[in-house]
């Protein structure tokens, strides 16, 4: 054997050099666990930069819908999709020992709470043990759920490593926190730069150049665990600051001060002053679940995160401050109670102009309205029913009603919980009898009407 050819064969061995080239020739295959608001947009992107990706799902109607070059989620087009399935660069399918074939294996699984509000890793742990056994040499394994610090080294390299190969020698590990914001449309996958941290130098020089072909810009840090922490410092930021907003909401309302009107004249401070603003409770996987990871985490330091912890605790205390105000200005301006009261909520989903309803206050709502004996009805033009969760499993397919002028002005009350952009809000001012509004929506609207109260 030539002393190139031998080379070569080390070269292969090793790993590291062959699936170099091949993520910089882009011939790189590509494999996404977890198809759903993280995994899709990723699987679509790389796609798009010419990866050949197949997308892993145990839920065959996405793989059903999506291998007809359909999509579920509204944010991202059937358009986007069909051509890349068409050309053979997107594929999905539920059979996971097609990850032997995989280059690279990207995680994008959700990371719950449990109801006693602790770190949920039921669904990385059991995507680990299928991993493990389709891996081979020479792959790179990224995980991007949202995590506490340890998770990749603590938790899932345990599990991969169970079948004799060794993160660093064999394959490679790294953790690269998702960023996604659904909906929003300055920032889609592609714009937000993306933070890596590997195991090991190796790890993350693939994972950099992995996603350098994608990303306008990555940020390598110094290990996994840093980048799970950034990951959570993101969000924490996010809540703490809601948090301080949504307190401040419920003093000024007390002074007959409109908090909205605070903000908008606060923020034209050119430094030193960031907007945030207040609403009817956090949604969404990330700000209202992250920060108790790291409270959870930390406790095992002897550290409380006393700071934090109060963060959630006003957060999480919103609705009840909606439903309260909802009840005061039901007797005031109506001269009647919650109970038996036709309550027409406006949205599901936990932000406007998405179909995602994950953690939505909207749940919460709509469960603390009906057992006050308010009878509830909803309008969402984004989501039509209400999809099974665990924590409202008994609203499932609750359906959308249409926002007609009649079904508006036979409401007691109308209740805003999510401003969608194309919700009709001068219909609801002209027909309403009574507006709460958590958003602000109407006036943001220009919407009159006689009765508007903000909660």
């Amino acid at each position: 054997m030539s002393r190139r050819a031998a080379q070569q064969t080390r070269s292969r061995r090793a790993g590291t050099p062959d699936l170099a080239g091949r993520i910089a020739a882009r011939t790189a295959k590509v494999g996404i666990i977890g198809l759903g608001y993280v995994g899709l947009p990723l699987a679509c992107l790389f796609a798009e930069k010419g990866f050949k990706v197949t997308g892993f799902d145990i839920d065959p109607k996405k793989i059903d819908v999506l291998s007809a070059g359909r999509s579920y989620i509204k944010h991202i087009p059937a358009g986007r999709i069909r051509p890349l399935v068409k050309a053979k660069y997107l594929a999905a399918s539920g059979d996971f020992a097609g990850l032997k074939q995989m280059d690279a294996i990207i995680i994008c699984v959700p990371t719950p709470l449990t109801r006693f509000r602790e770190p949920d890793l039921r669904f990385i742990v059991t995507t680990g043990e299928e991993v493990v056994r389709h891996l081979r040499k020479g792959q790179i394994v990224v995980l991007e759920s949202s995590t506490y610090p340890g998770t990749t080294t603590e938790v899932l390299k345990p599990i991969l490593e169970r079948g004799g190969l060794k993160s660093g020698r064999d394959f490679h590990l790294a953790y690269s926190p998702e960023r996604e914001d659904p909906g929003n449309e300055t920032y889609g996958t592609a714009a937000i730069p993306k933070v890596i941290g590997g195991d090991g130098a190796k790890a993350l020089k693939l994972a950099k150049a992995l996603y350098d072909g994608v990303v306008v810009k990555t940020v390598p840090v110094s290990s996994p665990e840093t980048a799970e922490a950034i990951k959570l410092t993101e969000n924490i930021f996010r809540a703490v600051n809601i948090a301080m907003v949504n307190e401040l909401k419920v003093i000024f309302d007390a002074m007959g001060i409109d908090v909205w009107e605070v903000i908008e004249a606060a923020k034209t401070k050119p430094f030193g002053y960031m907007p945030f603003y207040p609403g009817p409770g956090l949604g969404g996987h990330c700000i209202p679940i992250d920060p108790f990871y790291l409270t959870w985490k930390a406790r095992a330091f002897g550290i409380n995160t006393r700071f934090i912890e109060l963060a959630g605790e006003i957060n999480t205390l919103m609705p009840r401050y909606v439903v309260g105000r909802l009840a005061e200005a039901l007797n005031a301006h109506a001269g009647r109670a919650l109970k038996k009261a036709k309550i027409l909520m406006i949205g599901l989903a936990y932000k406007k102009n998405v179909d995602d309803m994950r953690e939505s206050p909207s749940l919460t709502l709509i469960g603390m309205l009906e057992e006050a004996g308010a009878v509830v009805e909803y309008h969402d033009p984004f989501i039509s029913r209400v999809k099974p969760s665990r924590e409202h499993g008994h609203l499932t397919d609750r359906r959308s009603v249409p926002l007609t002028a009649k079904r508006i002005a036979a409401a007691d009350a109308v209740l805003i919980v999510t401003d969608h952009d194309n919700v009709d809000y001068q219909r609801i001012g002209k027909h309403a009898r009574l507006v709460v509004d958590t958003r602000n929506a109407m006036e943001k609207s220009k919407a009159r009407g006689r009765r508007i109260v903000k909660a």
